[in-house]
């Protein structure tokens, strides 16, 4: 239900290619908030307890990609303890429950990252998001594809950002001479379907993507600049 997942969700529900989409968070969408005449028994919506997340059933769907945009802040979290748990904790242990044990079931796995995510930070947003990006590497799905996009251009918040909103300004300046500075959230959406769609092995050249990781913990990145692009092809 946040700026992206919801983006995503849209996406997802706008097109023909998934014949069987599922939503499973600590909220769903609401039904005003769907794309109408757009759910037609497709959409399958739980929420779940990620502290009791085998309890969730999340491999029952047998998913062929799972997309994956849960995370929050510090300051949401209210502690390091806490946004650690949400972050990283919650990601993971989903994922690793959505993977499917038939070893012939090939399976995709498109992550939302950030924009400076490096698991050697000293800082704990940076690292979180790098740590993550690892351990979901290594869950060994057959596929697993990462943005770290920049600044969300068009996120609508219940609350005021100062710091998001000068960021804005900056990043929408900078945007006249780089695709590396933004994105709109749609088009970051749009982008993250296609990977889903496409794979690792199906991205066009021109998006730039490049194998990251480390032994045992490779993935597909997709930085801002090539985001924008796949999510305007």
């Amino acid at each position: 239900t946040g700026a992206v997942g919801k983006k995503v969700l849209a996406e997802l529900l706008a097109r023909d290619e998934w014949y069987k989409i599922g939503e499973y968070g600590r909220r769903v969408t609401t039904p005003e908030d769907l794309p109408q005449g757009q759910r037609e028994g497709r959409l399958e919506q739980k929420v779940i307890d990620f502290e009791n997340i085998d309890a969730a059933g999340l491999k029952d769907g047998r998913w062929d990609v799972v997309f994956v945009t849960l995370g929050t802040t510090r300051a949401r979290a209210g502690s390091a303890e806490v946004f650690e748990k949400i972050d990283r904790e919650y990601v993971v242990n989903a994922c690793r429950a959505a993977k499917s044990e038939d070893p012939s079931h090939e399976q995709r796995l498109v992550y939302l990252s950030s924009v400076g995510a490096d698991a050697t930070s000293h800082f704990l947003y940076p690292k979180s998001k790098g740590l993550t990006e690892l351990a979901l590497a290594r869950l060994g799905y057959s596929d697993t594809i990462v943005f770290r996009p920049g600044f969300l251009r068009g996120a609508q918040r219940p609350e005021k950002r100062i710091g998001e909103t000068i960021l804005g300004y900056l990043t929408g300046a900078l945007s006249h001479v780089t695709a590396s500075a933004e994105i709109w959230i749609p088009v970051l959406a749009k982008s993250m379907v296609n990977a889903g769609l496409l794979g690792s092995s199906g991205i066009p050249p021109e998006v730039g993507a490049q194998k990251a990781g480390q032994d045992g913990a490779q993935f597909t990145l997709i930085v801002n600049k090539g985001a924008n692009i796949l999510g305007r092809t």
